[in-house]
């Protein structure tokens, strides 16, 4: 089952781009070229995003790939296909790496066992929204937020897995 994604490199130093095109490459199982283009929300860092095509897992691959460097910041979209559901990876430094499912429109999806341990879990109502945050990825969408609004506008490089 085939599906379809976006890797967004919000920040990488200039030495690390061509790792996260060797990364991106190894999973795609084909050559990435990507276009990079200064980070005005990162001074000296550069910022790159592409769109891929592949099989149903692939997202979770390239964000292990990815971590690997954790001076990066990034996001790996894949959109739900026949029986999977979409997922969402978010890494930034200091937070490390965030997963969630997502719906067909990419909302977050909070599982029902998920919200019935928090129920069990949490005694207060402040530690309750925490762990909501927490589910919800707040905490990473405000860190990657300024990095995101620099790229509007920015190129996008078309990605196709071989085989």
């Amino acid at each position: 089952m085939s599906t379809r994604g976006v890797v967004y490199v919000h920040s990488s130093p200039s030495a690390v781009c061509p790792h996260v095109e060797w990364a991106i490459s190894g999973t795609l199982g084909t050559r990435v070229d990507l276009k990079w283009t200064a980070q005005p929300a990162a001074p000296g860092q550069l910022r790159a995003e592409c769109t891929w095509s592949a099989p149903a897992g692939t997202g979770a691959k390239l964000a292990a790939g990815l971590k690997a460097w954790p001076m990066l910041r990034f996001e790996v979209t894949e959109e739900p296909s026949t029986g999977v559901d979409g997922e969402r990876f978010c890494y930034v430094p200091g937070l490390g790496l965030w997963r969630g499912r997502t719906s067909a429109n990419g909302d977050i999806v909070v599982g029902e066992d998920q919200l019935r341990t928090l129920v069990a879990t949490c005694r207060a109502g402040e530690q309750l929204a925490h762990k909501l945050d927490e589910l919800l990825a707040s905490s990473w969408d405000e860190a990657l937020e300024p990095f995101r609004h620099a790229g509007d506008g920015a190129p996008v490089t078309w990605l196709h897995r071989v085989g």
